[in-house]
C-alpha cells in the first residue's frame, strides 16, 4: 500500500517504521495504525529484515490517540463500520488486536523514543520487545485500552502513576523497568541502530525461538488474558453514563490534561515549571 502517515525503509537488516505526522506530534489514527500493520507485514515476508525499529518523526515518538483531526475522522468514516458489533470489533482491532499481533511479531522489535510517549504512544512502545529512549523523552501512563502497564512497571507503580496522571522522565521509566536504555539525544539514533544491527547478526531461528519462550513465560502469568479482560473494562467506562473523557474544548483526554497541568505546576503541591518546560 502507499503510505501517507508513516515511512518504511530497510537499512542493513533493520526495517524502520517512522510515524510521520509531525504536525500532530504523531497522534495515531486508524489510517496510521493500518499503515504500521502493513509495514510489519512487509517486514515479516522480507528475509533481509532481521529486526524492526519503530520511531517517530519530528523529535516526538507519539502523543497518543488521534481524538478528532479531520483526516482521522474522514478515514474512520470511510471504513464503514456500522453501530453495534461492527464498531466494537473495529475498536478492538485498533486498540488491542493489532498491538498483540505486533507484540508477537516473529522478529525482534525495538521502540526508539524521543520526546513525548503518551497513552497510545506508551501502548505502541510497550508492544515492542525493547525500548531505547533519549534523555529528553517523557512518558505518560494511564487507563488505556492495551493495559500492559502493570506488567511494564509493576502493580504498585502502575497504580501510583495512573491514579495521579503525571509524566515521568526517561530515567524514571528506566528505573521502573519500562525503558531498557536511556541515551543522550545526540547519541540515541546511532546507538539504537548499532544495537539493532548487532541483533540482526544473530540467527533468525534463535531469535524467534527465544522471543517465543519469553512471551510464553509472560502469558503463563496471564498477560494476554488480562489485556483481553481490561479492554472490556475500558469499553464499559466509555459508555458509562455521565463519563466525559475529553477536556472541554480540546482534543486532549481529561487525564492527559491533568498531566500537562502538572508539568506547568498548576496542580496541588507541585512547583511551578520553568517557562521552557511548560507545554
Amino acid at each position: 500500500m502507499a503510505f501517507e502517515e508513516i515511512l518504511y525503509t530497510v537499512e542493513n537488516g533493520v526495517g524502520v517504521i517512522t510515524l510521520n505526522r509531525p504536525a500532530y506530534r504523531n497522534a495515531q489514527g486508524y489510517r496510521m495504525l493500518d499503515e504500521i500493520d502493513a509495514a510489519f507485514d512487509l517486514a515479516l515476508i522480507d528475509p533481509a529484515v532481521r529486526v524492526v525499529l519503530v520511531r517517530g518523526a519530528g523529535g516526538v515518538f507519539s502523543t497518543g490517540h488521534d481524538l478528532g483531526t479531520p483526516e482521522a475522522l474522514e478515514y474512520r468514516h470511510s471504513l464503514g463500520a456500522k453501530p453495534g458489533i461492527e464498531t466494537y470489533d473495529q475498536f478492538k482491532k485498533y486498540n488491542l488486536d493489532l498491538l498483540l499481533k505486533w507484540r508477537n511479531f516473529p522478529k525482534p522489535t525495538i521502540a526508539m523514543v524521543e520526546g513525548y510517549c503518551i497513552y497510545a504512544g506508551w501502548m505502541l512502545a510497550a508492544a515492542m520487545d525493547v525500548v531505547f529512549a533519549g534523555d529528553d523523552a517523557e512518558f505518560l501512563a494511564g487507563f488505556v485500552e492495551y493495559m500492559s502497564i502493570p506488567w511494564d512497571i509493576g502493580i504498585r507503580r502502575a497504580k501510583e502513576l495512573v491514579f495521579e496522571s503525571r509524566f515521568i522522565s526517561a530515567d524514571d521509566a528506566a528505573r521502573y523497568g519500562f525503558v531498557n536504555r536511556v541515551l543522550p539525544k545526540a547519541d540515541l539514533e546511532r546507538e539504537t541502530f548499532a544495537w539493532a544491527r548487532r541483533v540482526a547478526e544473530n540467527s533468525p531461528e534463535a531469535l524467534r525461538m527465544a522471543k517465543i519462550q519469553m512471551n510464553k513465560a509472560q502469558d503463563a502469568q496471564g498477560f494476554t488474558q488480562a489485556l483481553e479482560d481490561s479492554l472490556g473494562d475500558y469499553v464499559a467506562m466509555m459508555w458509562m453514563p455521565g463519563t466525559e473523557m475529553q477536556a472541554p474544548g480540546t482534543r486532549r483526554l481529561h487525564t492527559v490534561d491533568l498531566a500537562v497541568r502538572g508539568r506547568r505546576g498548576e496542580r496541588f503541591g507541585l512547583p511551578k515549571a520553568q517557562p521552557s518546560e511548560a507545554s
